[in-house]
């Protein structure tokens, strides 16, 4: 389930605000209920984990865990049952000062269902199922080959991460006659099947564990070889039917990576790697069409922000998260459309050198 960007937006808030609060002792407590759950068990539970805190030597932390227990039980009674897709809680003493005692509350239904359970009282409240689900889990398999080399790798969202290389030992041509060059084809083509088998074994053994995960595969190499690749029974059926197109190249290795992303537009058309190189080129192209209707740079996107002019905002995540927290924020008020753009294409790279803000206006600005 991919997260719209109103849905991150709060995430990040939430979760922010709960990272800046650190507790001086074991006492801050985290709840997450699963979707279905009965709310009233876990307002149960928590009372019974109020009497086992009384056995906490130490009497200010004693104080605080019981303090955030009842919160979070006074906190859960205002939900007559368990939200559609779970609840995470939390409470804690967020006072900085030993002795003092503001305990607090806190509470988000995810915008994934929870199917996990858990009660924690820790240092610091237990964020990282909410983390998890800003990831991106869906990948694409990328497969690069010739009759000598290939190579497999993941997209997983903007990043191509390789996974394996290989290579083949196949014979050059002779230029022997007779059975001589009988003979050396037919090593040539024995050592042709092997580098496919391997490959295809490789394939099998980087996808197939991704599962439904894996949203398709695409294979790229000279048109040729592609083809006797595809043609004969290298792949099983379990891989074939996640193959959704290939591509004719003019590189192998790195650059073959590359060149097939480059290539795959329309395969990845609607993949966030091929919207973010979109996003900026349209940015470029506005600036070459009329240079009034954008705005790139800190100081010049925040006043037009403040205007209310900018219709999509470009953010490099080079800026780091509190940065780009804050014009999210900006954004939001003025129905701004953001992109984060990654720096793994050259079009990231164009955006970071020049500042990391550019924005298309509604109007002018002066």
């Amino acid at each position: 389930m991919a997260l719209t960007s109103k849905d991150k937006l709060h995430l990040k808030k939430f979760m922010k605000d709960l990272k800046s609060h650190k507790a001086l002792h074991t006492e801050f407590v985290t709840v997450y209920i699963p979707a279905g759950y009965e709310i009233t068990k876990i307002i149960k539970h928590l009372s019974e984990e109020q009497g086992t805190a009384s056995n906490i030597k130490s009497a200010s932390t004693r104080k605080n865990v019981q303090a955030s227990l009842e919160k979070m039980i006074q906190h859960l009674r205002n939900f007559p049952k368990t939200p559609e897709h779970g609840l995470a809680v939390f409470a804690g003493n967020v006072a900085s000062v030993e002795g003092k005692q503001d305990i607090r509350a806190w509470s988000m239904e995810p915008p994934i269902p929870l199917n996990i359970r858990i009660y924690r009282c820790d240092k610091n409240f237990v964020t990282d199922i909410l983390e998890e689900m800003l990831i991106d889990h869906e990948v694409y398999g990328l497969v690069v080959l010739d009759r000598r080399d290939a190579v497999i790798a993941l997209l997983k969202g903007k990043t191509i991460v390789p996974l394996q290389k290989t290579h083949s030992e196949v014979p050059g041509k002779t230029r022997a006659g007779g059975q001589s060059s009988q003979r050396f084809a037919r090593i040539r083509e024995g050592a042709y099947k092997d580098h496919f088998k391997k490959i295809a074994e490789y394939m099998k053994e980087n996808f197939l564990p991704i599962g439904t995960n894996l949203k398709g595969i695409i294979i790229g190499g000279p048109g040729t070889t592609v083809g006797s690749f595809l043609g004969k029974d290298y792949i099983t059926g379990d891989i074939k039917k996640k193959i959704i197109g290939t591509k004719d190249l003019s590189y192998t290795g790195d650059f073959g990576l590359q060149e097939l992303l480059e290539k795959s537009s329309d395969l990845l058309a609607e993949e966030e790697v091929t919207k973010e190189k979109e996003a900026v080129q349209d940015f470029l192209k506005q600036m070459l069409d009329d240079h009034t209707k954008v705005s790139y740079g800190e100081v010049e996107v925040t006043r037009a922000l403040g205007m209310s002019a900018v219709n999509i905002l470009l953010l490099s995540e080079d800026l780091g998260e509190d940065k780009i927290l804050h014009f999210e924020e900006l954004a939001q008020v003025g129905g701004t459309e953001v992109k984060i753009i990654s720096t793994e294409t050259r079009e990231g790279v164009q955006l970071k050198n020049m500042g990391g803000f550019a924005a298309i206006l509604r109007f002018p600005i002066g």
